[in-house]
């Protein structure tokens, strides 16, 4: 158990999530992981309602540079940063750019990285951005603002590329049968909205009580093509190696199985010996790149869970790096993408 920090800022912040919907999930635990330090230099790479920000910044005379996709979250943080006295920088971007962020900066080299994966509760809360099955609004999904939209996708992909979706991204074992009823539903009327969308699945998949909405999956897969997040994750992991100092803490919060798996399955890669093959003994092993902290996901407890329902599936996972140099970039090209299957209609 690592011992807690009783650092204050010298002009305190009030706690994270004041004065906003939003809750930080497993708050406590990633500062435990994370440790941020005196005169430290943080990188919240999801940025979100600020809530990790907040909490890095109570240590004294820490500096975070933060990051969000998405410009409305980037305008609701720019009262913090004024608040922060200049330790704060809030730039609206992709996470899968943080590397080339930082060194843009003038800041190549960070003490601690957090990222909290996945869609906020900020932007599932907004009807107007389509990411929510229990609000009817327009099916947008887009974190950012361009790019094509969820109804876009729904409207142009043929049956066989939406079951792919819905298979790989979605883990949807109805695939097929969703795919074939949306392509059914189209030809009679555009589907534009989250609701049309919602109707459709549940006409198709039939939900026992206390299961998850039949829709569930289907947004999930969507939403993930839609934002390239598995893409974008496997790049910002890769650009922390780049940037943490030796020692500096990775942190990651994720929400489903395929990005704790992602995130696992790098830490595991970076975290051990590359082995050497017993036809070439000569080859010199590359030395791990991370120490892995948390040998299990971190979850929440019951009490977290009981105020925020939205821990429930939080897997968080940390890692500490060492003085290895960063592995060479290993992206998988299994998981469909947005050209993939819009050049298919």
């Amino acid at each position: 158990m690592l011992a807690k920090r009783t650092d204050v800022t010298e002009q305190p912040f009030p706690p994270a999530g004041t004065g906003s919907r939003h809750v930080p999930v497993l708050l406590g635990p990633v500062l435990q992981w994370l440790e941020p330090r005196p005169n430290g230099l943080y990188l919240d790479a999801t940025f979100g309602a600020g809530g990790y920000t907040r909490a890095i910044l109570q240590t004294v005379m820490t500096r975070v540079i933060a990051i969000d996709r998405d410009r409305s979250a980037v305008t609701a943080g720019l009262s913090l940063v004024d608040a922060s006295g200049g330790r704060l920088t809030l730039i609206e971007d992709r996470f899968s750019n943080l590397a080339e962020i930082c060194r843009a900066m003038g800041s190549p080299a960070v003490d601690g990285v957090v990222m909290d994966i996945g869609v906020s509760s900020m932007q599932l809360d907004a009807a107007e951005r389509g990411f929510s099955f229990r609000l009817d609004g327009p099916l947008d999904m887009r974190m950012g603002g361009g790019g094509p939209s969820a109804a876009d996708v729904v409207a142009t992909a043929d049956e066989r590329a939406l079951a792919r979706v819905l298979t790989v991204l979605g883990e949807e074992k109805f695939a097929r049968p969703i795919a074939r009823a949306i392509v059914k539903a189209r030809a009679e009327a555009p589907l534009t909205t989250t609701g049309a969308l919602a109707d459709i699945v549940g006409r198709v998949v039939r939900a026992r009580p206390g299961e998850i909405h039949p829709a569930t999956r289907t947004f999930q897969a969507l939403r993930i093509l839609v934002n390239d997040e598995l893409h974008e994750l496997q790049a910002a992991l890769t650009g922390a190696e780049r940037i943490l100092k030796p020692g500096g803490r990775l942190v990651v919060v994720s929400f489903h199985s395929l990005e704790d798996r992602i995130v696992k399955t790098f830490l595991v890669a970076r975290g051990r010996s590359a082995a050497g093959s017993r036809h070439r003994p000569e080859v010199v092993r590359a030395e791990p790149s991370f120490r892995i902290l948390t040998k299990r996901p971190v979850t929440a407890d019951e009490a977290e869970v009981a105020v925020n329902p939205r821990a429930r599936s939080a897997k968080l996972r940390a890692a500490e790096r060492t003085t290895a140099p960063p592995l060479s970039d290993a992206h998988d090209s299994r998981w469909p993408t947005l050209a993939d299957v819009m050049g298919r209609a």
